[in-house]
């Protein structure tokens, strides 16, 4: 078989899945509840004791308090990202969005969506760390 038919039939069948896939609705990661904030911090954080999470309406990102502090559970992708808010350098509410700068290379600022009573509910939350 020539080479530019076998790169149009492979590129053609990638392109397939992955446009199938999207259809059925199987590349969106499933919201997070109470309890899978709760595994995604205790993977990340396994010697803590989780006391409270509160998941956002969006069910994309949650709160989390530990024994050992506060922070916060996001959607990233398929998976989850978990982060003290110990280091954390600034935030900002506005907008229908808190913002969080975090000193940490690996995920140096997060963006949550929150409704009207969340934002108060984080800002107050964000105001005792």
């Amino acid at each position: 078989m020539p080479l530019h038919i076998l790169l149009i039939l492979v590129i053609g069948g990638i392109a397939g899945i992955a446009l199938a896939l999207h259809l059925l609705g199987l590349t969106k990661a499933p919201p997070l509840t109470q309890a899978s904030a709760r595994s995604a911090w205790l993977r990340a954080f396994p010697d803590d004791r989780v006391d409270r999470t509160d998941v956002t309406s969006d069910g994309r990102a949650a709160r989390v308090e530990t024994d050992n502090g506060r922070g916060v559970v996001w959607q990233m992708g398929a998976d989850t990202c978990a982060r003290r808010l110990h280091g954390i350098e600034e935030a900002h509410v506005r907008r229908g969005r808190v913002t969080l700068y975090l000193k940490d290379y690996a995920a140096p600022r997060v963006t949550v969506t929150l409704t009207q009573d969340e934002q108060a509910e984080w800002a107050d939350w964000m105001a005792r760390i």
